[in-house]
């Protein structure tokens, strides 16, 4: 009887949990579906944003979900982008499954070697570590020149006709969509992981790590796994950005990526998948929009925004709007 009601009192809740998912992976489908034929001229950018918002996504998990403070994260990114067009380039594998494949292996393995490194302390030192950490990284594809290409970039990369029918065109529509279903299925599986007991465990470790050890459980063990399955996330977006682009470059390792997508995920609020997606959007838009109506000072108009989200709305956009139409249903449901 006690198992009965527990189900009972848990089934709405569980039921307004996938109502939300189902209406989020919807609201997706559907800012694609517009997104395509209101730019079908710019949609290299749409497809740049993709694999942006998938890096966001995975600093998100890190971050905003377990509290490990970190500016480094393009190091991830980068290494699952060099990934995927080394094996394209110098092993001929240019499926861009397999291309993806390796993307996600060279994040995963970038993400573990990180973790090792940044959990090993809190804090602002952790700050330090990962700041030195994609300098490294930077550094290394910059001297293995004959691998990566170096200052001048990886370039050669031809990725095969997707599912050997869809070819990547000059026009990005390939692309596009396959980026867009990647995103849906990454989405869909980190919802899945932030509401398992796992990522609940990760919230907790976040709140009070101390109560966490005492309950028996391996906090560092608890965030290595989550930055292995974050450097899975952010590979994904480095290889989708390769096989878009069909170059890899020494900026999807800079240090100005890494702080780019701390602000997105600040932007739209930390601790949220939504969140993380609505910052990037917002960002890169107002990005492109502010710098081709002015080129010599958008930096300033992205400022202000930036100041204007921080002073006024400190959960981020998303994160305040959720709270005054959850404050507003409440009100007159």
């Amino acid at each position: 009887m006690a198992a009965m009601n527990d189900a009972m009192t848990s089934a709405p809740g569980k039921g307004r949990k996938l109502g939300r998912d189902l209406a989020g992976l919807a609201a997706i489908l559907a800012l694609a579906v517009l997104g395509y034929f209101l730019f079908p001229n710019n949609l290299a950018l749409l497809t740049r944003i993709t694999a942006i918002a998938l890096l966001v996504l995975s600093l998100d998990l890190v971050t905003g979900y377990c509290g490990v403070a970190t500016l480094g994260h393009a190091a991830l990114f980068g290494s699952g982008a060099y990934a995927a067009g080394i094996a394209a380039v110098h092993f001929g594998i240019t499926d861009p499954l397999l291309m993806l494949a390796c993307g996600i292996l060279g994040g995963s393995l970038a993400g573990l070697v990180c973790g090792v490194v940044i959990l090993r302390a809190h804090g602002l030192p952790q700050l330090v570590l990962s700041i030195a950490l994609i300098h490294l990284f930077h550094e290394f594809a910059n001297k293995a020149s004959s691998w990566t290409g170096g200052s001048d970039g990886l370039a050669g990369i031809a990725p095969d006709p997707l599912l050997g029918h869809f070819e990547f065109d000059l026009w990005g529509r390939t692309a596009y969509v396959f980026g867009i279903v990647l995103l849906a299925v990454v989405f869909t599986i980190l919802r899945l992981i932030v509401r398992s007991p796992f990522g609940m465990l990760c919230r907790g470790i976040k709140e009070d790590p101390i109560r966490i050890r005492a309950m028996g459980a391996s906090p560092k063990l608890a965030l290595m796994k989550m930055y292995v399955i974050s450097g899975a996330v952010a590979g994904t977006g480095g290889a989708l950005n390769a096989i878009s682009t069909q170059v890899v470059g020494l900026d999807s390792l800079s240090f100005t990526l890494s702080a780019e997508s701390l602000v997105m995920l600040v932007l739209g609020g930390t601790g949220s998948l939504f969140g993380a997606l609505t910052g990037t959007i917002v960002f890169m838009f107002f990005e492109d929009l502010v710098s081709a109506a002015n080129p010599f000072h958008w930096l300033t108009m992205v400022g202000a925004l930036l100041i204007a989200v921080v002073l006024f709305a400190p959960k981020g956009l998303y994160g305040t709007v959720a709270g005054l139409v959850s404050r507003w249903w409440g009100t007159f449901r």
